[in-house]
């Protein structure tokens, strides 16, 4: 048995003010690329884990998380199995792509699976203990498209936490449209590794939140009101002054201001060149632009900006969920 999925941009968190009793609240959308393939079978012995994809050098936490996922999958199910998980396709972690989430819930829908069991994406990222802030991967692993979701109550989610740190259920779905399927994304990935994760990210939303209110209110009018109806109309230079707005504001300008220069260059250089919009997802390094023209020409001047083995690919945004087969 296995299941395909895709990374997704992260555009900001909206809420971490929290007056209204709510908090969190996330924009996202779904990518085509770069994607996550894993196999699982039944094993006779111990459960294993193999990788036909070595590219990259998180070979540990990779295995760490689909054991994790597993392991939480067959306590809920009340049985103990053994499999082999086999890694087709993968791409880095904590590089402001999603890996995590996706990994364990892919992860948790194999095991239901191949023991016969049908449980929703909700439910398996409650087990998994994902989305507890933003819901973003979540609900692109269950939908695709541009997703916004709706954060947590204060009552169930008293403080300001990561999804890594926060173990409250995913928020809930508030908009999915279909993404222009003309529109592309330029994703470029520096060749450092600059995200965040663990105690330091946990540190951060402590020392940040709450956030001023009026940049709240700032990124709801834009997402309602200029964001929203810009990909209903595919309405490009709307879509890309939405997002480039939403990168100087609120919880995302701190994301920002703590990344390297070269970030901010690569994302300067982007809207330099005629991309409509750009910015950094999620605790990033990697940065996005996205545009309605060709950017293949853009790709070796990109290249020279950036360093020897940046990572660099040219997308397009998915309008639906993960596949099992």
């Amino acid at each position: 048995m296995e299941i395909e999925t895709s990374a997704r941009l992260h555009l900001s968190l909206i809420d971490l003010n929290g007056s209204e009793g709510r908090i969190d609240g996330g924009i996202g959308i779904t990518l085509k690329n770069p994607s996550l393939i894993l196999e699982c079978d039944f094993n006779d012995s111990q459960t294993e884990i193999l990788f036909e994809d070595t590219r990259y050098s998180y070979v540990d936490e990779y295995k760490s998380k689909i054991l994790t996922a597993c392991n939480n999958m067959q306590e809920y199910l009340g049985i103990n199995n053994s499999y082999r998980f086999r890694v087709k396709k993968i791409y880095p972690i904590h590089h402001g792509l999603g890996l995590g989430t996706q990994l364990l819930l892919s992860t948790g829908q194999l095991v239901a699976k191949i023991n016969g069991v049908d449980l929703d994406v909700f439910e398996i990222a409650k087990i998994v203990q994902r989305g507890g802030t933003s819901g973003i991967g979540v609900h692109s692993f269950n939908h695709g498209g541009l997703i916004i979701d709706g954060g947590h109550k204060k009552n169930i989610k008293k403080d300001f936490l990561p999804s890594s740190a926060s173990h409250v259920a995913p928020p809930p779905l508030l908009v999915r449209y279909d993404f222009p399927e003309d529109w592309n994304i330029l994703i470029a990935t520096p060749n450092f590794n600059q995200g965040v994760s663990g105690s330091r990210e946990v540190n951060i939303f402590q020392e940040y939140s709450p956030i001023n209110l009026h940049d709240v209110e700032r990124i709801c009018y834009i997402t309602l009101m200029k964001l929203m109806p810009a990909v209903l109309e595919k309405d490009i230079v709307s879509f890309g002054d939405a997002i480039n707005k939403i990168q100087t504001i609120g919880f995302k300008k701190i994301e920002r201001n703590l990344q390297s220069q070269k970030v901010n260059n690569i994302i300067e250089y982007m809207l330099d060149n005629g991309i409509e919009g750009a910015g950094m997802s999620s605790f990033g390094p990697t940065c996005f632009g996205i545009t309605d023209t060709n950017v293949k020409s853009m790709k070796k001047d990109l290249q020279d900006l950036m360093g020897n083995d940046s990572f660099i690919k040219i997308t397009n945004g998915k309008n639906e969920g993960s596949k099992i087969r």
